[in-house]
């Protein structure tokens, strides 16, 4: 496929720092994302984003994933998300992105792709790993959820630091709307909506979720945390809400942190 040449596009990002730093790469509904991150340290450089291809099939996607790396002159695993439900490397939806993956496994097609070894995780839990273990939610014990809000809405679980993986709590309905729809960066964009008026949706899902799972602490991350300033002030429920602060690129630090450990994980098996 044809990709950009300006920018990162047309020379390699090296680093230095060490055996820690792997590459992570976030695909989204709208773009995919992709940079260094020192696994020790959760912290993200050379950050490269370009479209999600449109349609976003497996084939597709798989061919930008490996351009992208290739711009990053690291070896070791790669971590990579997927706005879907993944089991064991195995896609079981698709919401935002091409129906052809489901029933796909996700990580042999982009280990295939890249030449390298491919850990695959749902999104919203690469985010919520990076938060949990870095960010607003490290150390933090009792039900802890992270909600990712963009191009749809998405979840991760955690009961005292653990994952639970592949919530969907974006799946909820408050009233008659489908929150992954409802409340989502996409949908506030294309109908411009107010920031008073998507707010109050947000506070009615936040709440939706307090109604549910009764949680601590409810961290909002995603691409809707560049504009946090506009409603983090707007929500008034009865638990404990931070915003991200690995900011949008948690998902690319989660999806490296999970890569590296799997891989550490099967080393340890084979010794």
């Amino acid at each position: 496929m044809n990709l950009p040449t300006g920018g990162y596009f047309g020379r390699r990002v090296s680093s230095d720092i060490g055996a820690n730093v792997l590459v992570g790469v976030d695909v989204g509904g709208s773009g995919i994302k992709a940079a260094l991150v020192d696994c020790s340290r959760g912290e993200a450089s050379g950050r490269i984003r370009v479209a999600t291809p449109q349609p976003a099939t497996p084939a597709a996607v798989a061919d930008t994933v490996a351009s992208l790396v290739r711009q990053f002159d690291v070896v070791g695993p790669i971590g990579c998300t997927l706005p879907a439900v993944v089991s064991h490397g195995v896609v079981h939806t698709a919401t935002h992105i091409d129906r052809g993956w489901i029933g796909t496994n996700g990580a042999d097609l982009l280990s295939n792709a890249t030449g390298r070894q491919c850990v695959v995780v749902n999104d919203a839990d690469a985010a919520g790993v990076a938060e949990a273990r870095f960010g607003a939610a490290r150390d933090r014990s009792g039900v802890v959820v992270v909600i990712t809000v963009g191009t749809g809405v998405g979840s991760a679980l955690f009961v005292d630091g653990l994952l639970v993986p592949n919530s969907e709590l974006g799946h909820l309905y408050v009233e008659t709307h489908l929150a992954d729809t409802w409340v989502s960066d996409a949908t506030r964009t294309r109908d411009n909506l107010s920031w008073k008026h998507w707010s109050s949706r947000f506070e009615r899902y936040l709440q939706r979720l307090q109604d549910v799972i009764w949680p601590e602490l409810i961290v909002v991350g995603g691409g809707i945390v560049k504009f946090a300033d506009k409603f983090v002030d707007r929500i008034n429920i009865d638990c404990e809400v931070r915003i991200a602060a690995l900011g949008n690129l948690a998902g690319i630090v989660g999806a490296a942190v999970v890569a590296a450990e799997g891989a550490h994980a099967v080393a340890s098996d084979r010794a």
